[in-house]
């Protein structure tokens, strides 16, 4: 199995190591590749989009002609997982902070969200996080995090925090308001291998 993840801006190592991670917790062989480059996009099983700057991160993936593709393999049925601004990415409502900076969404999921609802770098916190599919509680860890706002069709929400909706599901696609590579918990990886 070759999980990519999308290395044009944000964290991308800490993804790759977790990527390793999950793989040899679940007993699979594979290995978790930097995808800058089209034919790298295209070679792999699955894919991540890591958090970082929602705008840059859209601006590069048409810069690098990644753009098209991605929502392609998403439409195709191909496992994503958005965390943070992969989350806001994958929204088809990106709230009043993306019409202002002009970020194109992906648009693979039925739902809206709010950039930086958390607010700054400095309300950054970590929490535990009871999530659909897993036996105890996930270590949620918030850095100016977006939320889940809205979602309708066949996005649903698997997790919360304080009531406010931080992980959703829509067939092959997570996205998360949190960042699970920044934990030593390879849970939510595994979560969406299991879906190759």
């Amino acid at each position: 199995m070759k999980v990519g993840v999308i290395s044009v801006q944000g964290a991308v190592p800490e993804h790759l190591r977790m990527s390793q991670l999950a793989l040899e917790a679940m007993g699979r062989k594979g290995e978790a590749i930097a995808v800058r480059r089209l034919d790298d996009l295209r070679s792999v099983d699955c894919l991540i989009i890591p958090g970082g700057e929602s705008t840059t991160i859209s601006k590069l993936l048409r810069k690098f002609g990644l753009f098209a593709d991605i929502v392609a393999m998403g439409m195709d049925g191909v496992p994503i997982m958005g965390t943070c601004a992969g989350c806001v990415l994958l929204a088809k409502k990106g709230g009043e902070q993306a019409e202002r900076t002009g970020t194109e969404l992906l648009g693979l999921m039925d739902m809206a969200v709010d950039r930086n609802a958390f607010g700054r770098q400095r309300e950054s916190f970590e929490h535990p996080l009871e999530i659909e599919g897993l036996d105890s509680p996930f270590p949620g860890v918030f850095i100016r995090a977006p939320l889940i706002t809205e979602t309708w069709g066949s996005c649903r929400i698997i997790s919360r925090h304080q009531g406010e909706a931080v992980m959703a599901r829509q067939d092959n696609i997570l996205a998360l308001s949190f960042h699970p590579e920044l934990t030593n918990d390879t849970r939510v990886h595994q979560l969406l291998f299991s879906l190759v």
